[in-house]
Formats: structure tokens, C-alpha cells, sequence
């Protein structure tokens, strides 16, 4: 049996952009698996947004901007640990771009995040400080939104801060865990899947909808 998608659920589609897929800065192992499948169940939503990192190419998170630091290495910041990662979605490149093979002509609202240079952003909801809004919040209320389902890159960070946000703001949230990939850095994997089940957010596969 599949589930009925509500005329106002939400789909939100995280960073399917070209540095996220292969061959780009911060590649997603099998992260291109995912586009026909989120094109596929972007037609059963009236709604969908789209995310997009969006950084300047001095960001800090880039370990390429600290001396004698390598990607995937952390360092304190004023809001926390930063993972440092490869020079990534760098604003006005085609790393940065989302990919030409989504078709979803009819997603209504781009989110970009992560443009301050002092600051990471994973979640579409707000920035890595804990207080810098990307205004999606304001936007799914005006919209009433129902449900929300996501799908995108990475499973692990990008998807999960966006989820738990979510359900920090009230919402159902899903996840489509089939059209996701993750990086899977150091156990993130299985922390954000128990982060994710600890905070009611649900796991379900493409054919759940798709039939």
C-alpha cells in the first residue's frame, strides 16, 4: 500500500549539486543513484524545495583556509567543532550548481545556505551557530505545510540537520532513505540515524510512495 502525499506535504531536496555527485570537490559515493528516484517522487508533490551550499572560496570550513590542516579534520570554533572539508559549492562555479539532471520545473523556492564566510551551514532550516535562520521555517508557515519529506546529499549531515530542524520546529519529518547517500566519515553515519530516531523522525523507502 502506498502512502498518500497531502496536497500541502512538503518534498525538500538537499544539495544535489555537481560537487556533492562524482567526479566533484566533495564527492557523495553513488550520490547520481538518487536523481532519477528524487525526480521520480518530486511528481507526486505539489511542493518542493530545493537546498543548495552556497559558499564564498575563502569559507571557513574549508581546510584549505588553516595551516597544516587536511579535509576531514576538525577544529574548534566559537560555535563548536567544524569538520574541515575539500574547497566545496564555491558560489558562481559549476561545483556549486545544482544538477542539470534534476527535473523538478516545478519546485518553487531555492534555499541557499552556508554564504557567510565565518560560518558552516548543513541544515536548510538554520546555519551551524544555532542562530543564523535561512527563513524556510517562515516560509513553510506561511505555506501551512503538512508533512515533510527529504531527500538529498549528504544522509549523514546535510539531510539529517535539515530533518532534525525540522522536527524541531513541529513538523512530521520523513526521510526517503533510498534517494539519500551518505558520506559516512567517522561513524556519522550511525550518529545521525540515532540522532534522527531519538528526535521521531521517520525512515521510509522510495517504493513506499512511488508503489
Amino acid at each position: 500500500m502506498t502512502l498518500a502525499i497531502a496536497p500541502n506535504d512538503f518534498l525538500i531536496v538537499v544539495d544535489v549539486q555537481y560537487d556533492f555527485l562524482p567526479g566533484g570537490n566533495l564527492a557523495v559515493a553513488h550520490g547520481d543513484e538518487i536523481v532519477p528516484l528524487v525526480n521520480a517522487l518530486a511528481k507526486k508533490f505539489t511542493n518542493v524545495v530545493l537546498t543548495q551550499d552556497w559558499h564564498p572560496k575563502d569559507h571557513i570550513s574549508f581546510a584549505s583556509q588553516h595551516t597544516g590542516k587536511a579535509p576531514f579534520e576538525t577544529i574548534e570554533l566559537d560555535y563548536g567543532t567544524q569538520v574541515l572539508w575539500p574547497d566545496h559549492c564555491v558560489w558562481n562555479t559549476r561545483g556549486a550548481e545544482i544538477s542539470g539532471d534534476l527535473d523538478i520545473a516545478h519546485a518553487q523556492l531555492i534555499i541557499r545556505k552556508g554564504f557567510r564566510r565565518g560560518i558552516d551551514s548543513y541544515s536548510g532550516f538554520q546555519e551551524a551557530d544555532r542562530e543564523t535562520v535561512t527563513g524556510l521555517a517562515g516560509y513553510l508557515g506561511e505555506r501551512e505545510a503538512g508533512r515533510l519529506y527529504i531527500v538529498g546529499l549528504a544522509t549523514d549531515f546535510c539531510v539529517a540537520w535539515t530533518a532534525l530542524d525540522g522536527a524541531a520546529a513541529g513538523y512530521d519529518v520523513t526521510i526517503i532513505e533510498d534517494a539519500t547517500r551518505a558520506i559516512d566519515n567517522g561513524g556519522s553515519l550511525d550518529k545521525a540515524w540515532a540522532d534522527l530516531a531519538e528526535a521521531g523522525v521517520q525512515r521510509i523507502m522510495s517504493r513506499d510512495i512511488l508503489g
